[in-house]
């Protein structure tokens, strides 16, 4: 069993914005109107994003895949009513390096990282609608 992790979350005052860090990592603001920082959705969004791409950029490095750059978007949608949990992502990874020839690596290693690896994907609902896509390769 891992260590639990503990942090702190403040209101600054001001809006819907708050400050917080977990354990003795930086500290990011959470702004519920997105102006000091991303909304907690957002930050949910950045998280998988972060998650996956972290993933995939280990997994190919350690298959000596050359990645030169990865940019990761993300398209989201969310259910109309409250709690309005995200229905569907998809997310597109965008590489530049790999060979055509190295494609089945960057599939390999987004599945990996969706079945296996990361943490955030398998935090969320087990309906969600997920997709990926990769370009560049």
């Amino acid at each position: 069993m891992s260590t639990p992790k503990e942090g702190v979350l403040r209101w600054t005052g001001e809006g819907l914005a708050f400050s917080g860090q977990v354990g003795s990592g930086p500290t990011v603001t959470i702004d519920g109107d997105a102006k000091a920082g991303p909304s907690s959705t957002d930050s949910l969004l950045l998280g998988l994003m972060g998650c996956m791409s972290i993933d995939v950029l280990t997994i190919l490095q350690k298959g000596r895949v050359t990645v030169n750059a990865l940019e990761t978007r993300v398209e989201a949608e969310r259910a109309p009513d409250p709690p309005k949990y995200f229905t569907r992502v998809r997310l597109t990874f965008v590489l530049e390096g790999p060979s055509p020839a190295e494609r089945p690596k960057v599939d390999r290693a987004i599945e990996l990282s969706r079945e296996k690896y990361c943490s955030v994907f398998h935090s969320l609902r087990p309906d969600l609608q997920f997709e990926t896509s990769v370009e560049g390769v």
